[in-house]
């Protein structure tokens, strides 16, 4: 090779070398979806970018650091300072409505020609919303306490249900009556009951009230909160990224949101974490073998280097998932695969059944399963709910970047690191004081009075100072009675990394008190769980409408670190319009 030749490969790689990338994603701060066409300009350069269909854009920056200028009409304009490999997520501020009448006008235009759904078609124990399908469910009835006095449920803080139910609103369509899972929505709020003492795994809490909705009625709430890890003793993770790249992952709320929630994931890993990245469509790959957390670049370009197109080879990829987290499995570590797809399998085992099947055999690797669904019209929620379950996992719907936020960043140590698994809950109601009761939700975790924890009734998962909340309404017994204990409750489970069953026992007294004066986390999950009842239009909602869940809730939002709760006042309004 000729010297000039070779000297001008080198100075090439040189000024590679000395190349500076910024990449990011761009969000309405309103809607939360992606601003596609808003033009990344350098400032005191001449180099710019506009953002693609999905909101995404890649920028080279002169130097280490850098100042952004965010232009874009109906949007305010925003300048930043980056710094070299930075992966952005940034909002911009719509301009007033009355003042910017074109945007209105594509904003109306674009509804009016949304799909109209056609709901209510039924196939194998699922109903289909467009080409969704949904688990069906039946609202649990009341149990006559005299002849069936014990209550036995699985317990777990899966929240999917709630951001899907959200998506629906937002696009002023009606809501799948099997979307909605009430503890899905219930556990999706943080609620501020005290941590367990030292040395203990949980804590158990309650409250007995009158009922809002039906005065003659009693409701009994009962909270489990989890010990919260601290951040610098969560244990090291091997994770493996199960990420469906198949054709139906192309549109903008799928893989590209997709590949934005798991930036949000990387930016929390340290040294000690491991990630491996198997992508599948027509059939599985390795795309990044196990690599360290802090080799941050070379995790982000794998992600950021994924494209969508094929069929949808899920069995196959999913045993490849297992064999590398059981190859890198760290004793006494979070060893997980998280699966983030659309649930649409179409090659090899792909029904429900065939699935929970593959993920049983997996399951006694001792890895965990999170499952995080994405996208509309073809989303499989039936499926994922059904593999996290039998994966001693947790499940997901992301349908935005704050919701992508919530789950990695705010609740990090929830989402990832496990307190307690296979976790049961049995409530013995006393039929002195309670003639018949009946569970508010759970409809598909309900098991077998005279079961104990085995492995064709396995509980749920609860996470890192997570709160799992149920809710009884309870019809008492008019005879007089001197009784003080109203129920006796036993909560069963695993340590992560043990088999051996553990308990924890608690009493329930049955002092009433008045629902007005309970406190703000009790009302405020109560007027949640009339809410999927108003949603679901069910027989048990008395007078009960979304009227008095926006009266309960407006008067309980406490805290409201987030504003999780002031957005739920939101959808209740949505809903309120759309005459759910």
């Amino acid at each position: 090779m000729p010297k000039f030749l070779l000297l001008l490969l080198f100075w090439g790689n040189g000024l590679q070398a000395q190349t500076f990338w910024v990449s990011g994603a761009v969000e309405d701060s309103i809607s939360h979806r992606p601003v596609s066409g808003v033009q990344v300009k350098v400032m005191d350069d001449t180099t710019h970018v506009i953002t693609n269909a999905f909101g995404l854009f890649k920028i080279v920056i002169p130097a280490a650091t850098a100042k952004l200028l965010l232009t874009q009409n109906g949007y305010l304009p925003k300048e930043i300072t980056v710094s070299k490999s930075d992966r952005l997520l940034i909002t911009l501020s719509p301009v007033r409505k009355d003042t910017d009448p074109i945007a209105m006008a594509k904003a109306r235009s674009k509804m009016l020609h949304s799909s109209n759904p056609n709901y209510g078609n039924t196939s194998m124990g699922t109903h289909s919303f467009y080409n969704e399908t949904y688990g069906a469910t039946y609202e649990n009835k009341f149990v006559r306490t005299d002849s069936h006095p014990l209550s036995t449920f699985a317990i777990d803080v899966d929240r999917a249900a709630y951001s899907n139910i959200r998506r629906f609103l937002r696009l002023k369509e009606p809501v799948p009556v099997d979307a909605v899972r009430i503890e899905e929505m219930i556990n999706y709020f943080h609620y501020d009951y005290p941590l367990p003492l030292a040395g203990q795994s949980m804590a158990l809490y309650s409250h007995y009230t009158t009922c809002p909705w039906e005065k003659s009625h009693r409701l009994l709430q009962i909270a489990i909160r989890a010990r919260a890890l601290e951040t610098d003793s969560f244990p090291a993770s091997n994770l493996v990224f199960l990420i469906d790249v198949s054709g139906s992952m192309g549109t903008p709320n799928k893989l590209p949101l997709l590949q934005a929630a798991f930036r949000i994931l990387v930016n929390n890993l340290r040294p000690a974490d491991k990630v491996a990245i198997v992508a599948y469509a027509g059939q599985p790959g390795v795309i990044l073998p196990a690599t360290a957390g802090d080799q941050k670049e070379k995790i982000l370009n794998a992600i950021d280097n994924l494209n969508a197109g094929g069929s949808t080879a899920g069995e196959a990829a999913i045993k490849m998932a297992y064999h590398i987290a059981t190859q890198q499995y760290i004793p006494g570590g979070n060893n997980r695969v998280i699966l983030a797809t659309d649930g649409d399998f179409n090659v090899g085992l792909s029904s429900d059944e065939e699935m929970e099947q593959l993920i049983l055999q997996q399951k006694q690797s001792g890895v965990l399963l999170t499952c995080l669904g994405f996208g509309m019209k073809n989303y499989k929620d039936s499926k994922l709910q059904s593999l996290s379950s039998k994966g001693n996992g947790n499940f997901a719907y992301i349908d935005d970047l704050e919701e992508a936020n919530k789950i990695f960043a705010r609740e990090f140590g929830s989402t990832l690191f496990t307190i307690a698994r296979d976790v049961q809950s049995e409530v013995q109601f006393n039929p002195a004081l309670v003639k018949s009761y009946r569970l508010i939700g759970y409809e598909n975790k309900i098991l077998p009075a005279d079961t104990t924890i085995k492995s064709e009734y396995s509980g749920g998962v609860i996470g890192s100072g997570h709160c799992s909340v149920a809710l009884y309404e309870i019809v008492p017994d008019e005879a007089v009675a001197t009784d003080t204990i109203l129920a006796h409750v036993s909560i069963t489970y695993r340590d992560p990394q043990d088999t051996v069953v553990k308990y924890l026992p608690g009493i329930i007294p049955a002092d009433l008190e008045k629902f007005d004066d309970a406190s703000d986390d009790c009302r405020f999950a109560t007027a949640v769980a009339l809410f999927g009842m108003v949603l679901r239009k069910s027989s048990y909602c008395g007078t009960g409408n979304a009227d008095m869940v926006l009266q309960i809730a407006r008067n309980a939002l406490g805290d409201d670190n987030g504003h999780y709760r002031e957005e739920f006042l939101k959808m209740i309004k949505m809903a309120r319009k759309g005459k759910h």
